[in-house]
């Protein structure tokens, strides 16, 4: 009887924390499923908050185990307070574990350095920003590459950003001491030009023993088309020196090779050859996953404001005019749940 008794406490002793951890172990596996399995094809971008709230979840379910367990109150607190010391502790040395890239995921939400669709650079890599998850940043580099950079990186070192207002493309070329700077600069003015770039500008960058190094530079709006308008840039400062009859060509390789003194290398064909292809061809072809999601962010934000505008409308209408308004907000969340149910490489931009 003793024996019976005894398991009979040591079952009462122990069934809060079995009912509590199997609550909690149910309640992790259903957010799981809601929050995360059944949104696995929605991408970093979207799985963001979602992972957050899974990681909130999961600590609130481990402080609940500790607060079920059958010990005395000063044990209990000194459990919990080693479990927030574990916690702090992970999140203060994980310099380049999971922690730190959740953090510094969070960080860049909270600082918004860039946005997707933006043209960003961190060292090397060059590219458009496609998603930006949890752990890290993806972007579609110029040969159609999908890079994922790990979000410490992104806050550990310099990223540049490529201004939607507009950016600076510019070239450099070298040219012998044989022709007048004042020459040279209203060439390449006129090449900036012809390129479609504003507000053009040339400099002298070097002056070295066989050659002037020029860069000439201007002012692109429309940043999206930021690969061909620097190879448009390029194409033209050719035309414009070569229609001239100024060879570009370092001095010291004239001297070595065999041709007649006043021999010139410049194409035969001088004038302009129209492309077959349409422009923008490159950044259709290299960016099309980032050009997808920053359309589908431009689309989201556009339905959610007019999702919030009709809503201020509803609640300042007249009973005849709020059946409709209700109606348009109605149609206006579907297409947003459709928008945001939809994979990136499916998505297209709702009618306006």
């Amino acid at each position: 009887m003793s024996l019976l008794q005894t398991v009979n406490e040591t079952i009462l002793l122990f069934l809060p924390l079995a009912v509590t951890a199997i609550i909690v172990t149910a309640i992790l596996w259903i957010a799981h499923v809601f929050l995360i399995q059944r949104h696995q094809d929605d991408g970093n971008e979207r799985l963001f908050p979602r992972q957050l709230a899974m990681l909130t979840l999961t600590l609130m379910g481990v402080i609940a185990i500790a607060l079920a367990l059958p010990v005395s109150d000063s044990s209990r607190n000194q459990v919990i307070g080693l479990i927030g010391l574990v916690i702090s502790g992970v999140f203060a040395f994980s310099s380049s574990t999971l922690f730190s890239n959740i953090m510094a995921g969070t960080m860049l939400r909270v600082t918004k350095p860039f946005r997707t669709g933006d043209f960003i650079q961190v060292g090397e890599l060059f590219g458009r920003v496609v998603e930006r998850g949890l752990l890290d940043t993806e972007i579609q580099t110029e040969n159609r590459e999908l890079v994922a950079i790990p979000n410490t990186l992104l806050v550990s070192t310099a990223v540049t950003v490529t201004r939607s207002s507009g950016c600076i493309v510019s070239t450099t070329l070298s040219l012998g001491y044989d022709v007048h700077h004042a020459q040279v600069e209203t060439l390449l003015l006129q090449a900036a030009e012809n390129s479609q770039l504003t507000d053009p500008f040339v400099q002298v960058l070097e002056l070295g023993n066989f050659a002037i190094t020029y860069k000439i530079s201007g002012m692109l709006v429309d940043v999206k088309s930021l690969l061909s308008a620097r190879s448009n840039l390029r194409k033209q400062v050719l035309d414009a020196l070569h229609g001239e009859g100024i060879e570009i060509m370092s001095p010291s390789f004239m001297s070595q090779r065999k041709v007649p003194d006043d021999g010139k290398v410049i194409p035969v064909g001088r004038q302009p050859i129209t492309p077959s292809h349409t422009e923008n061809v490159a950044e259709s072809v290299v960016f099309d996953k980032a050009e997808e999601a920053e359309q589908r962010e431009n689309a989201k934000a556009g339905l959610q404001a007019q999702i919030a505008e009709c809503e201020q409308r509803l609640g300042d209408a007249k009973d005849e005019q709020k059946e409709l308004l209700q109606q348009q907000l109605k149609m206006l969340k579907d297409q947003l749940k459709i928008l945001n149910d939809t994979p990136v490489e499916q998505a297209e931009s709702p009618a306006q």
